[in-house]
């Protein structure tokens, strides 16, 4: 019998993923074209791995059972699946075309409406992913500034110039490797520890979970416009979900450059390059960013569609206000439970669930809550994306499911038993190592 969302009695039966699974890993390296949505990131030998069908705040997997989505594609569905508004835009488009040999008016048209709600958007170049965007203002950065250093800070795609601060740096060669550093979120002192005459760019995400402080963002726009350094924002997580305008709007800090993608279109792929005008003007000579779909009109119809919805139902304040409901209950029925070691943080739209690790290895921790929320029908992976389509009946519901959930963890921890309690693999971390990573740029 297939799971729903209910207290099922069973865990999901996933044969159809299994077969699935053994057929795609036996042809696709490591299986999964995005690595937040593979295996490894849920508890192998119960989670579903691949989904079907979406609709609302719902998904249903190939075996036909149903979960509370709070993955949302990893961001994108900020509204949430098969909103008849975004449908509809795509499919009046798709009755005239999809790309065309010429360059088509909703290039223009979502173009103006980038510049009217986006501060700073003096000028907009679209793709097609987060990391061609990304890529694309560092070029941008280092063409303007004369400059090459680049100071990271959150995740910015897989592109050589990022991925080479990762532990995932193979294939890159060291002289890429020695010019991209990290610095530490809220920690200004790395900042001006990082800092030479060679650095170009600072290019951060404005917030993932952790909280700015008052003083972060305002001083790095300081320290910039000083140092004559250009100030990105990665807006792939706060674009279209923290505020209508991003993070320039919600601290009120002018970035030179943003880029954006995930919740834009709510799932079509597109991403947005915007910034100022003096330096987006290299990319009419100068720097070469152009592709074959950058104007595909399907996408373009979609993140027109999308800020349009957005507006018209205040989509960013419900989003928030929901997440909001999410992070206090937990946190609540957590202290209810007695159960200190674990906390949801982060900002309204986005949270995550966090598992101290005094109590025990968190990942253990993690994948035995995510294995009891799919055994009642909720698709959990750790963090809250919340969308607009989840209704305040789906979180009442999630908290039935949560505290049945927390009440087995509680049992395992106090056990000193969690691996015990898993029915599968334990979840995986993506990167061995984040943080105080290759810190600070050879200055010779």
């Amino acid at each position: 019998m297939k799971n729903g969302v209910k207290l099922n009695e069973n865990y999901p039966v996933i044969t159809e993923s299994d077969k699935l699974w053994e057929r795609g890993s036996a042809l696709i390296p490591t299986g999964t074209q995005t690595l937040a949505k593979g295996p490894g990131q849920y508890v192998n030998g119960v989670a579903p791995k691949y989904l079907k069908k979406g609709k609302g705040a719902r998904v249903w997997d190939v075996d036909g059972n149903e979960y509370i989505d709070y993955n949302m594609a990893i961001g994108p569905l900020s509204l949430g699946y098969a909103i008849p508004e975004i449908d509809n835009a795509i499919k009046t488009q798709l009755e005239d075309g999809i790309t065309f040999s010429l360059m088509h008016p909703l290039e223009v048209e979502v173009a103006e409406l980038i510049h009217e709600i986006i501060p700073n958007a003096e000028s907009v170049r679209y793709s097609k992913t987060g990391a061609d965007v990304t890529s694309a203002a560092i070029r941008l950065a280092r063409a303007f500034t004369g400059k090459t250093k680049v100071l990271c800070c959150g995740y910015h795609g897989w592109h050589d110039w990022y991925i080479s601060v990762t532990d995932r740096n193979k294939g890159i060669p060291e002289a890429i490797q020695n010019l991209s550093f990290t610095i530490n979120y809220n920690d200004l002192q790395s900042v001006l520890d990082s800092i030479d005459d060679d650095v170009a760019c600072i290019i951060l995400e404005p917030f993932v979970f952790q909280a700015a402080n008052d003083k972060f963002i305002p001083e790095l726009r300081r320290i910039c416009d000083e140092k004559g350094i250009l100030l990105i924002f990665d807006e792939m997580w706060t674009g279209f979900r923290v505020a209508l305008g991003g993070a320039q709007e919600y601290f009120n800090v002018r970035a030179d450059l943003a880029t954006f993608s995930k919740a834009v279109a709510n799932g079509m792929p597109i991403s947005i390059l915007t910034g100022r005008k003096d330096v987006m003007a290299l990319l009419e000579k100068e720097v070469f960013f152009f592709t074959t779909f950058g104007g595909e009109a399907l996408s373009l119809a979609a993140t027109k569609a999308t800020i349009e919805f957005m507006r018209k139902n205040n989509a960013i304040a419900e989003i928030a206000r929901k997440g909001k409901i999410i992070k206090e209950r937990y946190n609540a029925l957590a202290a209810k439970l007695g159960m200190d070691y674990t906390s949801c943080t982060g900002y309204d739209c986005r949270t995550i669930v966090n598992f101290n690790p005094a109590a025990g290895n968190p990942l253990e921790m993690k994948s035995l809550v995510q294995q009891e929320m799919i055994k009642r029908g909720v698709l959990w992976g750790g963090f809250h994306n919340v969308s607009y389509a989840l209704t305040d009946e789906d979180i009442d519901y999630t908290f039935v499911a949560y505290e049945e959930a927390l009440l087995i963890l509680k049992k395992a921890v106090e056990e000193g038993n969690v691996a015990g309690y898993l029915k599968g693999k334990p979840v995986e971390p993506v990167f061995r190592k984040t943080s105080n990573f290759n810190l600070k740029p050879n200055r010779k």
